[in-house]
């Protein structure tokens, strides 16, 4: 057997990886064996390359091979028997070059077997690349292999090839790369796998060497804005922390002393700036590694920083990231700001609906304004913050409106804008639809809905929509999507709702330390459940669910001291047209000291309660509104209890039927989990009837168990929320409460029931059960804190506070399984016994910071440290640093 194209195999493997070269061989190579000779049997035929002979195919075989099917091999080939091809000649090239792309084999040649008169048998011959057994990591920790695993997408079988092993490096240095770590050097190391033939593993020997900082940002060219204000630019590009106070101090202390004798008392500014830019830079939230997709995200930044001041032709002409040292680099950025610019004047043209003056209060911007395309944009098109001229037209069912500004003239720095408006027609709503509700029935989110089929299209109500799914707690709110289908021909438009369910259940199983016992606390909350389904036992998947019913159950105990138990259940949509939430619950609790029933020193405080509401949307002043109405029936049978009724024997039944109504305004978004705007403002009224201002008793000398058997009171309270984004995610709250406890009778005096407690984690537990409520206050751990004026009160709630709340928020996941975000917070407030003594000024202080995470089987879990700047002055509550857990928001 002869071999005659080994070197058609050589070339075609140079040309490539080098094509010059490839095509330089063939030149040189070929001319030097057109007269070699080929042994067949006994015979000599000279092959002439430059006359090539054209053959039939009689046969191929294929040789080499241990693992592959030799008939899909020639298939690949693109050889077939009884093909004609001349020997030499294109068509063994390409069969080559067939095979070798398939990236299968790392050697191929093609022989020929013999030759019978005009037909030629061909052998195939390969070798296989090695395949993969099993990989590992060397150098790294498990998280990070388990990641890089992941990114790499091997598995056992792949042909191990050169863009294999190129591809894991590749991977592994991007990985590295996007962490800071830029010289991550990657050994791979192929060991042969002794159990499998041809299989090899790979020993992937990772070296991440220094994170690589950045030391300095030098920008140059840049003569209206300082390098400071062009620094703040980067949000993720930032320079490496320095702290070196006593350097260059000397040469800081001459620049003033000079500044000070020249009387340029400004520069003294410019002086201390540079010194500290050099000496003094602080970095406590930003680290400065070197990302590269940052950094070019950042890039952009800049020059948008430049556009939004008026210099619309600032551009960067060259950068440079080269060495600082080992572990960090600089980078140089050139300049050119350009000149600033100014809007002068601005037309308007094709708007009928709207006229010009019309259209430019909306647009808010006049002659002379600084020249900025962003704000020109977004007042056209979607301004989060106010009106926009889409807006206008948009919500009024001009869904094929279109606005196109255009500089028409641009003179010394003077800029003409023509706006030109598309008004179209009005568009009708066709059909609105729901998907990816797996759970909650569609008659549930349709209820929600604001776009009506036959009503124009307004894009006010389709983001109405979306915040009003995000509230109902069944779906992720970052991720329900509008999918809004125009038809211009008929001039209607389908709308369809795109969201994704998440758990809305919640489980809470808790125990705990508190007033010397331990206390354990199981409930649960089921607030997409379905009554109408609880006898269909194919609706129990695990229980029914899928009608936006809410059904919670709840009981705490520890041991034989305590035990509550409770019961709720809300309809949030009475009758099924309108949204009327009705709701019922009932609760009985049982507290003793613990001794036995007939001991004589036993002691015991029982509540049963049941309650009834009935909360309604209000369209007036706007459908933000709600009104919330209900009944409370509440019996407490007290027996040598006197820690409540300090008067008399503490034994006693005592009546609590109140009327409570509140009025609330919400209009948080996009989810209660995580507000970014809007507010949550109530006021409520809690009221009893006024039963002394129809006796005739004498209140001041009847017996405590008869004075209070009535209870009467009205309980006036006020909440207000304030959400703003100031950054990107980066949110501002601000939160204020007051709380009033009134009386009808001077001589029964403010009943000792509903009584305020002001301080800790706002947790309830066993401690509620006099009807108090507790108001959570940070950085003081008990709810005993009180006026210092009524210290020798302390015991007893108080009948009015005030408190008030600045919070700093920032999401570090807002995943709807696993909300987290971190705060800063200031935090005030005051609880006093007598109304007449209340001061809104006169407060405790605290400030800490905390932690909230949000998982929809348990709610919103909260973890917070506060130091308490003022002491109590009251026994056993203590200011100073404490730490305060707390449970779906018990201590907001």
């Amino acid at each position: 057997m002869i071999f005659i194209s080994g070197f058609f195999n050589f070339v075609t493997c140079i040309s490539y990886t080098w094509r010059p070269i490839g095509v330089f061989l063939m030149i040189l190579v070929v001319p030097l064996i057109s007269q070699s000779q080929v042994q067949i049997g006994d015979d000599i035929d000279l092959i002439d390359y430059s006359n090539p002979i054209e053959y039939e195919i009689g046969g191929i075989t294929v040789s080499g091979v241990q693992y592959l099917d030799q008939n899909v091999l020639v298939l690949l080939s693109g050889l077939k028997v009884g093909d004609r091809i001349k020997v030499p000649g294109q068509e063994i090239t390409q069969a080559i070059k067939k095979l070798w792309d398939q990236g299968l084999f790392e050697n191929i040649r093609i022989s020929i077997s013999k030759i019978q008169g005009d037909l030629i048998f061909l052998d195939i011959y390969l070798e296989e690349r090695p395949r993969l057994s099993k990989f590992s990591f060397k150098g790294v920790k498990k998280t990070e292999a388990d990641k890089l695993r992941e990114d790499m997408r091997l598995v056992r079988g792949d042909v191990v090839t050169d863009n294999l092993l190129m591809r894991v490096q590749n991977t592994i240095k991007r990985y590295y790369s996007d962490k800071g770590f830029l010289n991550a050097e990657v050994d791979i190391e192929q060991v042969q796998d002794t159990t499998r033939p041809n299989n090899v593993s790979l020993v992937l020997k990772i070296d991440k060497n220094s994170r690589i900082k950045i030391y300095n940002i030098n920008i140059y060219g840049n003569k209206d804005l300082s390098a400071q204000q062009l620094k703040r630019a980067f949000k993720e590009t930032k320079e490496k922390g320095i702290f070196n106070p006593l350097n260059d101090a000397e040469i800081l202390f001459f620049d003033i002393v000079k500044d000070v004798l020249h009387l340029q008392f400004m520069d003294i500014i410019g002086d201390f700036q540079v010194w500290a830019d050099e000496n003094m830079r602080i970095r406590l939230f930003k680290s400065s590694k070197f990302i590269e997709e940052d950094y070019q995200e950042d890039r952009k930044k800049l020059i948008n920083k430049y556009h939004s001041l008026g210099y619309r032709d600032a551009s960067i002409l060259k950068d440079s990231i080269y060495p600082h040292d080992d572990k960090s680099i600089n980078i140089d950025i050139y300049l050119n700001e350009g000149d600033k610019y100014y809007f002068r004047n601005i037309t308007w043209v094709g708007n009928t609906k709207y006229t010009n003056e019309q259209l430019d209060q909306v647009l808010k911007i006049k002659k002379g304004d600084i020249y900025n395309r962003d704000v020109l944009e977004t007042n056209l098109n979607f301004n989060q913050t106010g009106p926009d001229v889409s807006s206008l037209y948009l919500d009024d069912g001009y869904l094929f409106f279109s606005v196109n500004p255009v500089e028409v003239l641009v003179e010394n720095d003077s800029i003409d804008i023509e706006i030109r408006i598309r008004e179209g027609r009005q568009a009708t709503v066709n059909r609105v639809s729901v998907r990816g509700n797996t759970k909650t029935n569609d008659h549930v989110i349709m209820r929600e809905v604001r776009t009506r089929p036959g009503q124009l299209f307004s894009r006010s109500d389709i983001i109405r929509t979306i915040r009003e799914l995000g509230q109902l707690g069944y779906f992720d709110a970052e991720s329900i999507t509008p999918d809004v289908v125009p038809d211009p021909e008929k001039g209607n438009v389908d709308i369809t709702y795109a969201v994704e369910e998440t758990s809305a259940d919640q489980i809470e199983l808790s125990g705990g330390w508190g007033y010397g016992r331990i206390i354990g606390t199981l409930g649960v909350s089921f607030n997409n459940f379905s009554l109408r389904n609880m006898f269909n036992k194919e609706a129990w998947k695990p229980i029914p669910s899928g009608d936006g019913q809410r059904l919670s159950l709840r009981v705490q105990s520890y041991g034989r001291g305590y035990i509550s138990y409770s019961a709720s259940f809300t309809e949030p949509w009475l009758g099924g047209k309108k949204p009327n939430a009705f709701s019922v619950s009932y609760y009985h609790s049982n507290y003793t000291n613990g001794l036995d029933r007939d001991h004589i020193n036993y002691a015991s405080f029982k509540i049963n309660g049941l309650s009834f509401g009935l909360g309604r949307r209000l369209k007036w002043p706007d459908d933000y509104f709600t009104l919330y109405q209900g009944i409370n029936l509440q019996r407490y049978d007290l027996h040598n209890w006197s820690r409540i009724v300090s008067e008399g024997t503490g034994t006693g039944f005592y009546n609590n039927f109140s009327y409570n109504v509140i009025l609330g305004r919400s209009s948080i978004t996009p989810s209660p989990t995580y507000p970014r705007g809007g507010s949550d403002i109530s006021l409520s009224l809690k009221l009893t009837p006024p039963y002394s201002l129809f006796s005739e008793k004498d209140y001041a000398t009847l017996d405590p168990a008869e004075k209070y058997r009535w209870i009467e009171y009205h309980k006036w309270k006020v909440k207000a929320s304030f959400f703003q984004e100031i950054a990107e995610k980066l949110v501002m709250h601000a939160r204020v409460k007051y709380g009033f406890l009134g009386k009808y009778n001077n001589d029964i005096g403010v009943t000792p029931f509903e009584r305020f407690y002001l301080g800790g984690d706002g947790l309830t537990g066993y401690n509620q059960m006099d009807g108090r409520e507790i108001i959570g206050m940070r950085g003081y751990d008990q709810p005993r804190l009180i006026s210092p004026d009524i210290i020798q009160n302390s015991g007893v709630g108080g009948t009015a506070y005030a408190k008030y709340t600045l919070e700093l928020r920032y999401p570090l996941s807002l995943n709807p399984m696993s909300t987290i975000y971190v705060m800063g917070f200031l935090e005030a407030g005051n609880n006093w016994v007598s109304f007449k003594d209340f001061n809104p000024f006169e407060v405790y202080r605290s400030a800490g910071v905390g932690v909230r995470i949000f998982l929809p089987m348990f709610g919103m879990l909260g973890l917070d440290w506060g130091y308490g700047f003022d002491d109590p002055l009251i026994p056993d509550v203590n200011g100073g640093g404490n730490f305060h857990f707390s449970i779906n928001q018990s201590i907001d």
